[in-house]
């Protein structure tokens, strides 16, 4: 992505910026996130220590991962990929016989309250549009506007320009195969509906004392935070439902999932670092010395990520998913905005995309201060954050941060000069099929007819566009080197219909699946 953008409006501030930020948001969003989990995981199984657990984690991870690049994250997460479904089906299907079935569900979840209560408050109680996806627009915890547009926002920047992502899809050998596998991953993304919040529900009914406790010092007790203790739903239903041998299975489908999601961050983060910090200001670095960068910038990141996870741990009331999605609604919606903005709008330039980004991150780390100084207060507290934090909920704010960022995007792009020809030919949605223009050498023919060529005058350099073969071939006969080969984009045509198929299906099922729990 910031090679993308580089090449897109030219110069390095902007491919500088991206690659800072993806490491940031590898810090706060992913690093640090996937180590508390994981060692939340392992503290409610196994009783372990929850730092002992995070440096267990670290220590197998890095093992393989710094000893075997992305050949060994690919191969490691295909096989994972398996042995975590089929781990989730059997958990699945436990929970679902212990509460008597799918149609219990929201009866079972909706008398799930605690024992222990907070006089005078409602926070104990589960929320009465649980089954629902529409929420309310202004009091609902997933408000549905935000539901529908904050999400795809923050989607579109991590499908589309996320370093894990793109790292993945370049190294496919053609179109059909990236194709094909971004379809199955979007296949895959439906079923944690079904095997992560369900059971997450079904726990919660089980367990309300532990997964659902509001009191702080039963919380802390049970968990460790006094802001609750949501996060351990999923390990919960591991340990008190499955057998031995399946516990088993199950810790190590949970161990290989995070482990997968780590091994991938670390790769891609040194990568990021190494190509596009490092490498632009040492462009004569060895290959050994990128691979040393490389690892001593993925030891720096688990080191402050590790340091964060205290924050993390308190942060919105406790609820990992609530964190993961604020923190990213704050600083990944001008990403988005300037990604679509370079592919779909030819006169986007530099000092647009430049300020646009700027304005943004300003805008988005005002409001994450804020969240942080002002956390959600414990059940049966006075909250006293600014009206402007609690008003705007977090998805909303990043509907109107994208729309801020496009908006300076596109005022500084017009009044500022256009972005040249070989920054848009092949690089936007309505110029991929362009040819670039390339540069050839044009001898001149001497009068002199038993002149040699060591006599030749210098040649000139003349360009020449889409249709000039006969330039090119006059190139060649130069005695010019031949361009290197690019690959070639063209599918076999079976292959691009079924893709094509089943991406018309797959949309078709989620637009069911939305409406039918809307």
């Amino acid at each position: 992505m910031p090679e993308y953008l580089g090449r897109r409006f030219g110069g390095e501030r902007i491919r500088t910026y991206l690659a800072v930020l993806s490491l940031m948001l590898s810090v706060f969003t992913k690093i640090s996130t996937d180590l508390y989990s994981g060692a939340l995981f392992v503290q409610v199984c196994l009783g372990w220590n929850l730092y002992l657990s995070t440096v267990l984690m670290l220590v197998v991870t890095a093992l393989y991962t710094i000893a075997g690049g992305l050949a060994a994250v690919i191969y490691t997460d295909t096989l994972q990929t398996f042995i975590m479904i089929i781990g989730a089906i059997i958990l699945t299907i436990t929970a679902f016989n212990n509460i008597g079935g799918y149609s219990n569900l929201e009866r079972v979840y909706s008398i799930a309250v605690p024992s222990k209560i907070i006089p005078n408050s409602t926070c104990h109680l589960p929320r009465e549009d649980a089954m629902h996806l529409f929420r309310d627009a202004v009091t609902g915890d997933l408000p549905w506007p935000g539901m529908t547009l904050g999400l795809t926002i923050l989607a579109t920047w991590y499908w589309c320009t996320d370093q894990v992502i793109v790292q993945r899809s370049l190294s496919a050998k053609n179109m059909s195969h990236v194709k094909g596998a971004s379809i199955f991953a979007a296949y895959l993304k439906m079923l944690p509906f079904i095997f992560i919040i369900l059971p997450g529900m079904i726990s919660r009914a089980l367990y309300p004392d532990s997964v659902g406790c509001v009191d702080p010092e039963e919380c802390v007790r049970v968990c460790g935070a006094e802001v609750g203790c949501s996060n351990i739903a999923f390990p919960k239903l591991v340990i008190e439902l499955m057998p031995s041998g399946l516990r088993g299975l199950m810790i190590a489908v949970m161990m290989a999932a995070l482990m997968s999601s780590l091994t991938s961050i670390f790769n891609s983060s040194s990568t990021l670092f190494t190509m596009d910090i490092w490498k632009k200001h040492r462009p004569r670095a060895s290959e050994r010395e990128l691979l040393l960068v490389g690892r001593i910038v993925t030891v720096i990141l688990v080191v402050v990520s590790v340091v964060w996870i205290p924050i993390l741990q308190s942060a919105n009331s406790g609820q990992l998913y609530v964190y993961i999605q604020s923190v990213t609604s704050y600083l990944a919606p001008p990403v988005t905005a300037v990604f679509t903005l370079a592919v779909f709008w030819k006169r986007t330039n530099e000092q647009g995309a430049f300020w646009g980004l700027m304005v943004g991150l300003v805008v988005g780390v005002c409001r994450m201060v804020l969240e942080f100084a002002f956390p959600p207060p414990r059940c049966g507290v006075v909250d006293s954050a600014p009206m402007v934090l609690r008003g705007v909920h977090y998805l909303h704010f990043a509907i109107l941060l994208c729309g801020l960022t496009a908006v300076v995007v596109a005022i500084v792009s017009l009044l500022t000069p256009p972005p040249r020809p070989e920054q848009v030919c092949n690089l936007t949605w309505w110029t991929i099929t362009e040819e670039p223009q390339r540069e050839i050498p044009l001898q001149k023919v001497s009068s002199v007819s038993h002149r040699n060529s060591a006599n030749s005058e210098p040649a000139r350099r003349g360009t020449c566009g889409p249709v000039a073969g006969m330039c090119i071939s006059a190139m060649h006969r130069s005695g010019e080197p031949p361009a290197p080969r690019v690959p070639s984009v063209r599918e076999s045509v079976f292959w691009s219909r079924f893709c094509c198929f089943n991406a018309l299906l797959l949309v078709s099922i989620n637009i069911f699946l939305y409406a039918y729990f809307a």
